[in-house]
């Protein structure tokens, strides 16, 4: 297998078609952020704004300036997202919503953690292109929301009935593992080494089942014990890997 053939395949599919793409028909220039409803032709057929995917599209041009080239079209693209993030996103207390309508107006309230956590990535990553500590502040702060939230991620939307099946969640330390590296540049090193041995302490001793084969399940009860119901029993292996490549970095840093 030749790799450095399929390393180029890959980039310059990246590079020549797939952020081209984006660049031309998702931005929406008239009210701010992202147009992620497409079809192929680029045609919008909705134009509701999620907050998940407009902090994955500011955190990923802010990562290509950062890391790929320091391409001013790439900057300008997750600066206008931000910004529309910054004004509309959350509710004057970084509390973030769900979803907008295409002029910012809050559709879903803040009830889903990953909002928060994909806010976090987005700022973490324009503060570094742009070293606007604006930014850089409100990453802290949603970052720090964020785990305020671990043990009750969805609070007073949380649908549950109190008392009965108090479940886990496997995505949340997942994606905290790779969100205290995206905001390691804010975070003091002792704060940092300790939310980094949390994470790995939750996908290994909690979440890793070496009894049951070496399987990551999506659920346990809240003691950590395994749950004997349909969500204890859901494996996720896009998670799982996930996962692993999260803590291989962390490994590395």
């Amino acid at each position: 297998m030749d790799f450095k053939k399929l390393t180029n395949q890959y980039r310059d599919e990246l590079l020549d078609n797939v952020l081209p793409f984006w660049l031309s028909h998702s931005q929406d220039l008239e009210y701010g952020g992202y147009f992620t409803c497409l079809d192929r032709k680029g045609n919008v057929f909705d134009t509701d704004k999620f907050i998940w995917l407009q902090g994955r599209q500011v955190w990923m041009f802010s990562m290509l300036y950062n890391k790929v080239e320091k391409r001013q079209e790439w900057l300008d693209c997750a600066t206008q997202g931000g910004e529309f993030l910054k004004k509309y996103g959350h509710d004057g207390h970084y509390n973030w919503y769900f979803s907008l309508d295409r002029s910012g107006s809050p559709l879903v309230e803040p009830y889903n953690i990953f909002s928060y956590t994909f806010a976090t990535m987005a700022f973490g990553q324009l503060s570094l292109a742009t070293g606007n500590p604006e930014y850089a502040e409100i990453a802290k702060m949603t970052f720090e929301i964020t785990l305020s939230k671990v043990d009750n991620p969805k609070g007073k939307w949380n649908k549950l009935h109190p008392g009965t099946r108090n479940l886990k969640n496997f995505a949340l330390p997942m994606i905290l593992c790779n969100l205290a590296l995206e905001i390691e540049h804010l975070l003091d090193e002792e704060y940092l080494q300790q939310t980094m041995e949390t994470c790995i302490h939750e996908v290994m001793d909690v979440f890793y089942r070496p009894e049951l084969g070496g399987i990551i399940v999506e659920n346990v009860n809240a003691d950590g014990s395994l749950a004997d119901c349909f969500e204890g029993r859901q494996i996720t292996p896009g998670h799982a890997i996930e996962a692993m490549w999260f803590i291989m970095d962390l490994a590395n840093a």
